[in-house]
């Protein structure tokens, strides 16, 4: 029997895909695109820049990373430090128009920039509908509308032909273990990978967590939500991650006692498709879920 989770949700994408960037209408840059001098604080700000053909003059500035590669065309600007932490006075001296970071890092950095008098954009990268939103609204921002439009219609279009797929069974259960260097919390559907896996047609165990990304969770509240499926992904140094993740699950008695590991139900994903930000390796990400969810 066909599984019909999205045919509404797919009907409002079109809707859905309106302005999301966060930002302050008096403070608009006002430039023209010769004057443009924007500072991306992230890879996956840096990524939609490249994919809306922003030339690389007109970004001054782009994060220090070893987790993650920024675009070759922007390589040639200055690091401005790491995303959750830029060096002000770094991003201040580049005098940009417009500072681009993830709305997740909003609390953090919007009164620093506002102090230092800059204007500022917080990207919705917590899901890939919100990623394609602040496509849209960048497109407006920069005078590439039309190539906002172009990559909008390939993701509606590839979602129609993702939803078409047949899929027997109830939707699966789903818990999704996010990897810290030396600990691990819960990720709930408002995470990025939360979303991934509701785009695939899981249902997590702890739901959207009332708008939280994460939670703290003990062990045995997880074993009473019985998942039929366990997920494992990392925000960051993957391999150890991983490692640390092999340990607790072969050390921490009370992971037998999961019928997910019972059955042999437990994934390890890739955080480069998994991780906390929205990004362009979506199609990968959910044709990886297929199997995982649904066997086959």
């Amino acid at each position: 029997m066909k599984r019909m989770r999205f045919v509404s949700a797919l009907c409002l994408l079109a809707v859905m895909l309106a302005g999301c960037v966060d930002q302050h209408p008096e403070r608009q840059t006002g430039n023209t695109a010769e004057e443009t001098r924007i500072v991306a604080t992230s890879v996956a700000a840096c990524e939609i820049l490249e994919k809306l053909g922003i030339e690389s003059e007109k970004v001054v500035g782009v994060p220090s990373t070893t987790a993650y590669t920024v675009p070759e065309i922007y390589q040639g600007a200055e690091e401005v430090g790491s995303p959750m932490a830029p060096d002000m006075e770094i991003v201040s001296s580049l005098n940009p128009t417009i500072i681009l970071s993830p709305n997740s890092l909003q609390g953090d950095l919007e009164t620093q920039y506002d102090n230092a008098g800059l204007n500022s954009a917080f990207l919705n990268l917590k899901s890939t509908v919100g990623m394609y939103k602040s496509i849209q609204e960048l497109g407006e921002l920069f005078g590439k509308e039309e190539r906002a439009q172009e990559l909008t219609d390939e993701f509606l279009a590839y979602m129609e032909e993702y939803e078409s797929a047949d899929r027997e069974g109830e939707a699966p259960r789903v818990l999704i273990l996010m990897g810290l260097p030396g600990s691990y919390v819960v990720a709930t559907e408002s995470s990025y990978a939360g979303s991934l896996v509701k785009l695939a047609g899981g249902i997590n165990i702890y739901g959207d967590g009332d708008g939280t990304d994460f939670l703290n969770v003990n062990a045995e509240d997880m074993l009473q939500r019985d998942p039929d499926i366990i997920l494992r992904t990392s925000h960051a140094m993957p391999e150890q991650v991983m490692a640390m993740f092999r340990d607790e699950f072969a050390d921490n008695d009370i992971w037998q006692h999961f019928r997910a590991v019972q059955e042999g139900k437990v994934y390890d994903l890739d955080n480069n498709k998994f991780g906390m930000s929205a990004n362009f390796r979506y199609k990968e990400a959910l044709e990886e879920l297929k199997p995982m969810l649904y066997g086959g």
